[in-house]
């Protein structure tokens, strides 16, 4: 049975002699188009280098693009016996990129405009050099990802996971321990699982370091992924045992060791420990380099299909081209929006139903980013008092917006007066209608408060932020610039918290319809 040398090689494997002097053109126009196309992106770019730079959680970006050069200079024997030719089949998927990074950048969505940047360059060299090359290179180009600053969504399900450890631990070590959310107080003094507690940093870096030792040290995918896996388990408890040594050495120490910078000090220390630990266990799984089989000499003509210069530049030419367009076009949409006027006022209603205004009775405010327009009220109705906030976005972008993750009930500033224990999605009704609100707890020396909030965006409800930012991004699109606003309610409450729940909700059925109102009177002003 015979079969032909395409057949089997295919028509980017193939060893001739001819296929190393493809290489010196292809690899100057790729790596002038990746240059271009960083460019073309730069203020998306330049938002992960800022990142890079203030924040020590992603310091690690810094070194991802020299790691992942390396990582491909390492491959250049096995690049060399590839001829090199563009693939159109890469097109589709470069124009959908561009048009989710459009999208995320209408809505100010960061991290996915990152994200589909990163994620143009594999589909750029694709684009340029085909199928085989991108699959030999799928791990360095794969790498190119950890650049994106991204993983801080899982701090607070990190925090909740450390609280729950080290409460447990102390409960096992016949400690005292009495905890409200990620509060919790021993005979010793009091704890809070913070922010910089829940490991996150710990978490990425082991990550990514997991992911480029499995890459260099095994061949075999079932031990990359066991490895992986290690690598992505391990931080998490070994944060929660460095989260109950801090607690035992403050409790120990009658509260004078490991409750200042020492804190911090140990915390890297017992990381350092943790990642040479991981690194030995994945020693006993070490395979070694596998070593390149020579590809048979083929005699069979094969048919030419070269990628000359001027192809790749044209190629390269036609992608560029493409990747201009999403950036004018959201300059365009942005435009729209300038002829909007930012001045705006929100009245809230005097009275509803059994409702009235009254004085404050409490000091407290939630602290959102650029609002065009705040307004707050307080109302009475027998003995029932509720606070109402309404914080009113015109129109939309980077440093005010509604969907932020700095729009927050209790500010950095306020958290050493107020402490929020929870905040979680509970069934109310919204305009005689199903839905959804966030409902949290406030509680400072000398009051306690229950909220209700939830975001009101192209004329609906919502406290989901990922739906939140898909109306967004309609909206946008469609030319149609609309307005946001979040509405918080607040009420005291002693021990009941469901009969504060059943005030707001009644405050809700007879006010909301009238806050509605005055909400499409400002978008209309």
């Amino acid at each position: 049975m015979k079969m032909s040398v395409e057949a089997l090689a295919g028509p980017q494997q193939i060893n001739t002699p001819d296929s190393a002097a493809e290489w010196p053109a292809a690899l100057w126009l790729t790596s002038v188009a990746v240059l271009a196309l960083l460019g073309i992106y730069h203020s998306t770019f330049a938002s992960m280098v800022a990142i890079w730079w203030r924040s020590e959680t992603f310091a690690h970006g810094f070194i991802i693009f020299p790691v992942s050069i390396w990582l491909i200079w390492r491959e250049r024997c096995e690049l060399a016996r590839i001829i090199p030719y563009p693939d159109y089949r890469a097109l589709p998927l470069l124009i959908s990129l561009g048009f989710a990074w459009l999208a995320a950048r209408l809505v100010d969505v960061l991290v996915i405009e990152q994200l589909m940047l990163i994620g143009m360059i594999p589909v750029l060299i694709w684009l340029l050099l085909g199928w085989t090359v991108l699959t030999k290179l799928a791990f360095p180009l794969g790498f190119l990802l950890f650049a994106v600053p991204t993983g801080e969504a899982l701090v607070p399900i990190l925090m909740e996971f450390t609280a729950d450890f080290t409460v447990k631990m102390l409960q096992i070590t016949r400690i005292p321990v009495y905890r409200e959310g990620t509060f919790f107080s021993i005979p010793s003094g009091d704890w809070s699982v913070v922010e910089a507690c829940s490991g996150i940093r710990y978490l990425i870096a082991s990550i990514t370091l997991g992911f480029l030792y499995a890459y260099l040290s095994y061949r075999s995918m079932v031990r990359r992924m066991a490895f992986i896996v290690l690598a992505l388990c391990f931080p998490i408890i070994a944060n929660g045992l460095r989260a109950y040594m801090i607690v035992m050495i403050g409790h120990l120490s009658g509260m004078k060791l490991a409750v200042g910078v020492d804190h911090v000090i140990y915390g890297w220390i017992f990381f350092g420990i943790v990642m040479l630990l991981m690194f030995w266990i994945g020693s006993f799984w070490t395979e070694p380099p596998q070593r390149s089989a020579e590809l048979p000499s083929f005699t069979t003509k094969i048919p030419e299909r070269r990628a000359n210069a001027v192809r790749l530049a044209a190629t390269a030419g036609i992608a560029l081209v493409i990747s201009v367009f999403w950036p004018a076009r959201a300059a365009y949409i942005d435009s729209l929006a300038d002829h909007i006027a930012a001045s705006v006022k929100v009245e809230l209603p005097q009275a509803a139903g059994f409702w009235q205004t009254a004085e404050a009775f409490t000091e407290w405010e939630p602290s959102y980013v650029g609002p065009n327009a705040k307004a707050k009220a307080f109302y009475r109705s027998g003995a029932d008092t509720v606070g109402l906030y309404v914080m009113y976005y015109r129109h939309q972008k980077q440093g005010g917006e509604l969907i932020n993750s700095q729009n927050v009930l209790v500010s950095p500033e306020d958290r050493q007066v107020w402490k929020m224990p929870e905040e979680k999605p509970m069934k109310a009704r919204l305009n005689g209608a199903p839905g959804t609100v966030l409902q949290g707890r406030l509680h400072s020396p000398t009051q306690r408060l229950l909220t209700w909030r939830w975001n009101r965006i192209s004329g609906r409800y919502t406290t989901n932020d990922y739906i939140g930012k898909l109306l967004e991004a309609k909206d946008k699109l469609l030319g149609a610039v609309k307005d946001g606003a979040a509405v918080i309610l607040v009420t005291p409450y002693e021990d009941d918290v469901r009969t504060a729940s059943e005030v707001l909700q009644r405050f809700v059925d007879e006010m909301l319809p009238s806050v509605d109102r005055n909400l499409n009177d400002a978008a209309q002003s």
